[in-house]
């Protein structure tokens, strides 16, 4: 039977044909249900190399079961859906599993700061240093217990030998006068975005 001729054959008819040992029977089919496939394929994966690697196992299957399809008790073209939704679908649930392509991953950035960062955090070290040599003794002590060991206003007062009220104003007149003594590098400092 010509190919332009099993055009109107039914789905089982062209099975059940190419289990019998007719190959053209199985190009028809092929021509038939692999578009329709591939389209769900692709929909469900999202990629078409491996939609097109979902539609040839599922055609190898269906070749697989010819002879054995027992007509009547499911149509080819939803056998073949369905065991192409599962194939996608095994992929998928792969895909979860193994994360994604290593391709796809950015390389890990280094918990080390880079060469610019470390030396903007240099020249920010010495700055401040710089700034809170000028500050008072007293002033010093206070905002260094306070602002860079973390420590207390009530603990302080202890180490300093001082009330709580002359750490707060302490702090508070250190803090005012290494803003303005930063004020102007600002830029230099890489504080200009905030």
């Amino acid at each position: 039977m010509p190919l332009d001729s099993r055009q109107d054959v039914p789905d089982e008819a062209l099975l059940a044909l190419y289990a019998n040992g007719d190959a053209d029977a199985a190009f028809v089919l092929t021509q038939r249900l692999s578009p329709r496939v591939f389209g769900l394929a692709v929909r469900m994966l999202g990629d078409a190399s491996e939609a097109e690697d979902v539609v040839q196992e599922a055609m190898l299957r269906l070749w697989r079961i010819a002879p054995e399809w027992r007509q009547g008790e499911a149509q080819v073209a939803t056998w073949l859906y369905r065991v192409a939704l599962n194939l996608a679908t095994d992929r998928l649930r792969l895909r979860k599993r193994q994360g994604p392509p290593l391709d796809a991953i950015d390389d890990p950035a280094s918990p080390e700061p880079g060469a610019p960062e470390r030396l903007q955090d240099k020249a920010r070290t010495v700055a401040l240093q710089a700034a809170l040599d000028d500050l008072p003794e007293r002033q010093k002590q206070a905002v260094v217990l306070r602002h860079i060991e973390g420590l207390a206003n009530p603990e302080i007062g202890q180490i300093m030998g001082i009330t709580t009220e002359a750490v707060e104003s302490l702090t508070a007149r250190g803090k005012r006068a290494l803003g303005a003594a930063l004020a102007g590098r600002r830029a230099e400092l890489g504080y200009d975005d905030d």
